[in-house]
């Protein structure tokens, strides 16, 4: 078991990752919910890490860094943001995204115009305890999103994964696939049967059948997911995560600060760069290697324009 000495080095190692300099690059072509093609070769993915200041701070800054939050939400949209919600624990436990960082992107998008902003997760412990416990609920609602029930079999709809290898269809949540910008800000973590909770691993909170990933292989079924589901942008949070017990964790004993957030609109790129603070190499997590594979983003950190900032 790696000590938290281990876990440090291993932030230290990150951090000559991120900081080595890189070429003028453009954003990757936004994506939204539907059918999106493999990434095309062009130029270099842009990750933004922010290290060293308060979530809310480090949001804006990296939101700045990509172009603002402008450049994603555009006047009169629908905006579904997705957190990770899934456990009954509080936010110093590290099993959910934090609240802050809910509640500072909810204001970011309606500030940009748009029409509504909803949040949701398919929560693995009971939904009500788990919205409000977590403090996600109290924080959205008070920003100004609308909360919506994810245990609602109701308002999900069945769609055909075509490029899928184990997972070719799937029920996804109605706000997933008729949302007009979907923002997937997941909380880095340990997990014990995905080895990371991050990027990819969060949007297992928009199928209605989790079960089938647990029987069918769940690395593929994670990466067979992003062919017919991209968001448009990932932000993680990497505050404080959880490095061992996960994906509840047991106590604050599990996490360690590391006062970081990424941010991209490649999901491999940024799952790359959370798997290396979790200290594992990309390609050892086996559904950021499968997404790779089949073409969903850029896993080498040596291809990608990572803009390092530190804000202290």
């Amino acid at each position: 078991m790696k000590t938290r000495r281990d876990f440090l080095k291993t932030g230290i190692a990150l951090g000559a990752v991120l900081s080595t300099p890189g070429l003028a690059g453009l954003m990757a072509e936004e994506k939204s919910a539907g059918l999106p093609p493999p990434v095309a070769p062009g130029p270099r993915p842009v990750l933004v890490a922010v290290r060293d200041g308060e979530r809310a701070p480090m949001l804006d800054r990296a939101l700045a860094e990509l172009g603002g939050i402008g450049s994603f939400v555009k006047p009169g949209q629908t905006v579904l943001i997705k957190p990770n919600i899934g456990w009954d624990v509080p936010p110093e436990r590290a099993g959910n995204t934090h609240p802050e960082l809910v509640s500072r992107l909810v204001t970011l998008c309606l500030g940009a115009g748009a029409k509504s902003v909803s949040v949701f997760d398919n929560t693995c412990d009971q939904w009500q305890r788990t919205y409000a416990n977590s403090g996600i609920g109290p924080a959205a609602e008070a920003a100004g999103a609308r909360v919506v029930n994810g245990k609602d079999k109701s308002l999900y709809r069945e769609i055909e994964i075509p490029r899928g290898v184990k997972l070719q269809r799937a029920m996804v949540h109605e706000l997933v696939l008729d949302s007009d910008v979907f923002i997937n800000v997941p909380v880095l973590k340990h997990h014990s049967g995905a080895l990371m909770t991050a990027a990819m691993k969060n949007l297992m909170g928009v199928v209605w059948d989790r079960r089938f990933y647990h029987t069918h292989d769940m690395p593929q079924c994670i990466a067979d997911f992003v062919t017919a589901v991209r968001p448009a942008l990932n932000i993680i949070d990497a505050y404080h995560p959880m490095v061992r017990n996960g994906p509840r964790g047991k106590s604050v004993d599990d996490v360690v600060l590391k006062r970081t957030l990424l941010a991209s609109t490649d999901i491999v790129a940024i799952d790359a760069a959370a798997a290396k603070l979790l200290g594992h190499e990309p390609a050892a997590v086996r559904h950021v290697q499968l997404a790779a594979e089949l073409g969903l983003g850029v896993i080498d950190l040596g291809a990608v324009d990572i803009r390092r900032l530190r804000l202290a």
